[in-house]
């Protein structure tokens, strides 16, 4: 089990998410969004993308171990380029869960 992370004498749990990016003139924004997703690297466990080149828009699904505000601070970054529009959820809000084969 990985210890928690405590930050100003708070716990912050890791959740498991899932991110949805709709990028829109990919063919101008993607190293914009390259460099956001390359600065939280190490959160994301997996990543795919699905070019829409008709329309030069492109699909991209994240799933992260991040805390709420990691989270937070990844989809702020992202919604503010100028065509990129990202929504989330969170699947498991302690992925220290996962270290668990029971389920619920």
């Amino acid at each position: 089990m990985q210890p928690k992370i405590f930050e100003r004498g708070v716990v912050l749990n890791k959740h498991i998410c899932i991110a949805g990016l709709l990028v829109n003139e990919k063919s101008h924004q993607a190293p914009e969004v390259q460099q956001v997703l390359s600065k939280y690297g190490t959160l994301i466990l997996h990543r795919s993308g699905i070019p829409y080149s008709d329309c030069d828009r492109g699909l991209i699904n994240v799933t992260m171990k991040a805390s709420k505000e990691e989270l937070e601070n990844f989809k702020a970054e992202l919604n503010k380029i100028n065509g990129v529009k990202v929504e989330s959820l969170c699947l498991i809000e302690d992925a220290d869960e996962l270290d668990s084969c029971e389920t619920s």
